[in-house]
């Protein structure tokens, strides 16, 4: 993958007013772009989710430094599978990007043997842009304060937690806990999403949680919900009573979920080379950080990009398949 200019400063970044929520008005074609039409960027979740808020985070700088209108537009259903498909079958003419997400290329991937799509093959992989770690939480009532207690009860009597569905990565990150703690009572409980796995554990209906923090922030800051720990490499600044799952005695759950831009297979080169020149500087613009900051989703200081980040899915995809594997956990 071609990475010129993959630093180049853009003024136009910095001078450009932003457009109104999830839109950027042309300002003249770009380098790459014929000037026809609108860049639909396809955000594969419905609105108001993490996938949703960073896709209309990120369309107004990308349309003012691209001179392009950018527009987000929704394609939610199978657990981002639609959407993703759309992309893979769409022209590859610099006119639809993708804020891919690791649940489909990566954990829908390594559980779904019937995907639509090849998650390496059927794409241009262009760069990493934020990150999400996830966190095992429990109602403030709890009676567990600490991942010790949490496990201990789950070797003695049932303790369920929820996820947002099978194959998800808080299901095979719980199936790892199960197994490395001996939490042989410890009983997973799919939902259709986070939203309802979190009114049941408000509700007391089942005793935890396990998550992507991105969306339990405020809920972490107002006391309503506890964490026991979070799949950080190290402790969040934002919560450092949390401890990581690593430091725990559970290495193996140290991961994230990520978000990144992708395209359809064959992207002219000239395109890629704008986008990663430009992406960069986007994320490291002040308003954009404060809110990744706010979302405790953030940038790596160094994203891969290009080769490197499609050489990272192809390994996270080897690796999950694996967890997978070992657990029997199949998506039909």
């Amino acid at each position: 993958m071609n990475r010129r200019h993959l630093l180049a400063a853009t003024a136009s970044l910095l001078a450009a007013p932003l457009a109104a929520p999830g839109v950027a008005r042309a300002q003249g074609a770009a380098g790459g772009w014929p000037g026809r039409g609108s860049i639909r960027l396809i955000a594969q979740f419905p609105p108001g989710g993490l996938v949703d808020t960073i896709s209309r985070l990120m369309a107004p700088p990308l349309g003012a430094a691209l001179g392009q209108t950018v527009v987000v537009e929704n394609r939610a259903g199978a657990g981002g599978v639609i959407g993703t498909d759309f992309v893979a079958k769409s022209p590859a003419d610099g006119y639809t990007l993708l804020v891919s997400h690791a649940s489909v290329h990566v954990f829908s991937a390594a559980t779904m043997p019937a995907l639509p799509f090849d998650p390496i093959a059927d794409f241009t992989h262009m760069m990493m842009l934020v990150e999400a770690p996830n966190i095992l939480l429990v109602r403030a009532q709890s009676p567990f304060r600490t991942l010790e207690q949490y496990i201990a009860a789950a070797r003695m009597r049932p303790v369920r937690y929820g996820s947002s569905g099978i194959g998800s990565a808080p299901h095979l990150l719980g199936a790892m806990l199960t197994a490395e703690g001996g939490a042989t009572q410890l009983d997973h409980v799919p939902y259709r999403g986070s939203a309802p796995a979190m009114q049941d554990l408000l509700a007391n209906q089942i005793e935890s949680m396990i998550d992507p923090i991105t969306t339990n922030v405020q809920q972490m800051k107002d006391g309503s919900l506890r964490a026991l720990a979070v799949s950080s490499p190290q402790r969040l600044p934002a919560f450092p009573e949390v401890p990581t799952f690593a430091e725990l005695g559970y290495p193996r759950l140290t991961s994230a979920q990520w978000l990144g831009l992708s395209a359809p297979k064959g992207l002219p080169a000239s395109i890629q080379d704008r986008l990663m020149a430009v992406v960069p500087g986007i994320l490291q613009r002040p308003e954009l950080a404060a809110r990744f900051a706010d979302l405790q989703t953030m940038p790596r200081a160094t994203p891969p990009m290009g080769e490197a980040f499609t050489a990272e899915i192809r390994q996270q995809i080897a690796d999950w398949t694996a967890v997978a594997r070992q657990f029997n956990i199949v998506v039909s």
